[in-house]
């Protein structure tokens, strides 16, 4: 990922979160981001698969808290996606849920690399309505 995306991605990611300081409650958090290649025939239909499955968990889903997910400028078939979850018990109840395997047989072919990277939160900001 280009050191200028990278950096989009983060400060966006960051902006999602609540709060200036980290507490007690968000060292429990769960922070990771997903690196997806897509083949370039089923894009759409990957990110129709993509959203509806991150709109399922959000709405269904405590423990899911955030996901952002952007697409290289220059390269559209390359996704990345920030996940926050209330910690890993929750990110565990995640991925065993009916929408969550849906979407991963549905894209399994669709997927050509997936780079999972666990990160941990240094510091957030958001403006108020955002």
């Amino acid at each position: 990922m280009s050191g200028s995306l990278f950096r989009f991605f983060l400060m966006a990611g960051l902006a999602t979160l609540t709060g200036l300081t980290l507490t007690a409650q968000d060292s429990d958090k769960m922070y990771r981001i997903a690196k997806i290649k897509v083949a370039a025939t089923q894009l759409e239909e990957y990110k129709a698969a993509l959203s509806e499955q991150m709109n399922s968990a959000i709405k269904s889903e405590p423990g899911v808290l955030s996901y952002m997910a952007v697409a290289d400028k220059k390269d559209p078939t390359l996704i990345t996606i920030l996940e926050v979850y209330a910690n890993a018990k929750a990110y565990q109840a995640h991925i065993s849920t009916k929408h969550f395997k849906k979407y991963k047989e549905t894209v399994k072919d669709w997927v050509l690399s997936l780079e999972l990277i666990d990160t941990e939160l240094v510091a957030s900001a958001r403006k108020k309505d955002f």
